[in-house]
């Protein structure tokens, strides 16, 4: 039975996480704690004490479905937003993840073509192949988005252009006026998706506001997540902010209850807990200053960030993630992102940051 699956979903190639700390430490007889994980991004602060009060709250309800629609969470959300946002204007997902995919149901067919930053999140193309369209990937000069390349690439046939800003994993961001030139002149067919994951990790001052699009009533679909700044990667819980046409199309793509009532009471407590979201930044700004100055100290090549990683070039990238590995520290290869010498550190308590950065060095030296 297996032989006559769909020919591109045989082809499609399975994304590969951060190494889970369980499975490391089974490998290698470690014990947990001894573990440090610096892979994937996520918060090393964990979730708001005041998530963690709502979700225990909510378990005892854990034998009754979830509000399937999100009633009180896409308010707050969009209350957070301001201007002219309603909940008609959000979906929820499991994990913004799941409104790639949702997309991809609702608009992407066979010989559709999608069209991607080479460097940028894997699963733009992996959505991509599992409903038969095609990437297309433009260069990144300088491992950042070339917007006006991505426009040139658009054709009658493109459906999508994927817009990771900031870009995971290069950690970089295109700014206000690139994004405006290219709204100006990408055609109406085409539906624009911001991925803004790391967005809450940018300073005010220099953020791009893509918002106003979506308010304008553009092809604009706005993806972020409260597993980063919120630390709520384990419940699987992101939003889509959209016009409430194209938020109507998602919804109906979705499965009912994907949004578990427990990811939705941490992710609604979460996304009032303004000092916990303060203290993850501050930690973050810290962290990856001491993380570049350090590859700086140690002569390697780096690509500045903005966001809670940064993306390093070590040489044989795989070897010193097994050496790491070995060490008890867990860090992300680049090699399936085409970028063999690298590696992407996310960035964690300052206690950790040190201790890898300390065992780098040793690495390195052998």
């Amino acid at each position: 039975m297996w032989k006559t699956a769909h020919e591109h979903i045989l082809k499609l190639t399975v994304y590969e996480p951060g190494k889970p700390v369980e499975e490391l430490a089974r490998d290698l007889g470690l014990r947990e704690e001894e573990i440090i994980k610096l892979a994937s991004n996520e918060n090393p602060l964990g979730p708001s004490p005041k998530a963690l009060e709502a979700m225990r709250r909510t378990l005892e309800r854990s034998h009754f479905y979830p509000d399937g629609g999100g009633y009180e969470l896409r308010g707050a959300v969009a209350h957070r937003l301001g201007l002219g946002m309603t909940r008609e204007n959000i979906v929820l997902g499991n994990g913004s993840n799941e409104i790639i995919e949702f997309i991809g149901h609702a608009f992407f067919r066979p010989g559709d073509e999608v069209v991607v930053a080479r460097h940028s999140f894997a699963v733009y193309k992996l959505m991509a192949q599992l409903f038969g369209a095609e990437t297309v990937e433009v260069p990144d000069p300088g491992y950042t988005a070339d917007l006006d390349a991505m426009l040139a690439a658009i054709t009658p046939k493109t459906r999508t252009v994927f817009i990771a800003n900031p870009n995971n994993p290069t950690g970089t961001m295109v700014g206000q006026e690139a994004i405006d030139r290219f709204m100006a002149k990408v055609p109406d067919h085409v539906l624009v998706v911001f991925d803004e994951a790391y967005h809450e990790f940018l300073d005010e001052k220099v953020a791009p506001d893509v918002l106003p699009y979506v308010r304008e009533g553009r092809n604009v679909v706005v993806m972020r997540t409260f597993s980063k700044i919120m630390g709520l990667a384990n419940l699987r819980i992101g939003y889509g902010i959209t016009t409430p046409e194209l938020a109507a199309v998602l919804q109906r793509t979705r499965q009912p209850f994907n949004a578990n009532g427990i990811a939705q009471a941490g992710a609604l407590a979460g996304l009032l807990d303004e000092e916990h979201m303060r203290k993850t930044r501050e930690l973050t700004h810290e962290g990856r200053e001491y993380l570049e100055t350090a590859f700086a100290a140690i002569g390697l090549e780096y690509v500045p960030s903005v966001a809670n990683f940064v993306l390093v070039k070590v040489g044989d990238g795989n070897a010193v993630f097994q050496a790491m590995l070995r060490k008890g520290i867990i860090l992300r290869a680049m090699g399936s992102y085409g970028l063999p010498e690298w590696i992407r550190i996310s960035v964690g308590t300052m206690d950790q940051n040190r201790r890898c950065i300390e065992e780098l060095r040793e690495v390195l030296k052998k």
